[in-house]
């Protein structure tokens, strides 16, 4: 090689292709979730704090029913060691997360900061649980995407009639903005006008620090 020849400049990271079901069902099995009617049994006995987020805190808040694709809690990354024992020799979680995914045992304990949980009974049965984990600061509430906001878990989240709490929706929405997909469009759509005019102007400002420019500014 000729040494004064330049180096051409590094491959950029790429985006990892979107799966379809059946190609993601092949590499990493069936889905079979939990829904509001069970995570609550299923919980039982977890002394630590949880929440149903996502599409599910907005069904719950508005009314509105839309079909979903599963159900996913979230709990402080510092409560992830007190899940595992919880689970205990009955389910087998599993950390996911950076393009990669490893056992959550005591020998493999590293989930991140905001890392992911995805539970199944056994190698052979369906994942039943996503429990996406919420950052904490000395055991506060914090915003993974506006990282100033730190909270008492009881201050962003809500609990229903049958005790299950969920996140707020001004924070769920806000939440959403990062993805901006059909289905969070539609969310904002069914929440916004049952939200009171402080909970709006917190999610205009969140977004607006979060995601300077982003399309929802405009629609908020």
């Amino acid at each position: 090689m000729n040494q004064d020849q330049p180096l051409d400049p590094p491959l950029a990271p790429q985006p990892a292709p979107e799966m379809d079901d059946d190609t993601f069902f092949r590499w990493y099995g069936e889905w079979e979730p939990l829904d509001p009617t069970t995570i609550a049994e299923f919980m039982a006995g977890f002394d630590r704090p949880w929440w149903v987020i996502g599409g599910w805190s907005i069904e719950a808040f508005t009314g509105v029913e839309r079909e979903h694709d599963d159900l996913d809690i979230s709990m402080l990354t510092c409560d992830a060691v007190a899940f595992r024992e919880f689970l205990g020799e009955r389910y087998t979680p599993w950390v996911v997360g950076s393009g990669s995914m490893h056992p959550f045992t005591p020998q493999h304990a590293d989930v991140g900061r905001e890392g992911q949980l995805w539970v199944r009974e056994h190698a052979g049965a369906p994942w039943f649980l996503d429990v996406p984990l919420t950052p904490d600061t000395d055991g506060m509430w914090t915003n993974k995407r506006w990282p100033a906001h730190v909270a008492p878990v009881e201050e962003v989240t809500w609990a229903a009639a049958d005790g299950v709490r969920y996140l707020r929706p001004e924070v769920t929405v806000m939440m959403k903005a990062r993805l901006d997909r059909p289905k969070d469009r539609a969310d904002l759509d069914v929440t916004w006008p049952l939200l009171t005019d402080p909970e709006r102007a917190w999610v205009r400002e969140t977004v607006a620090l979060a995601h300077p420019g982003h399309p929802w500014l405009e629609r908020l």
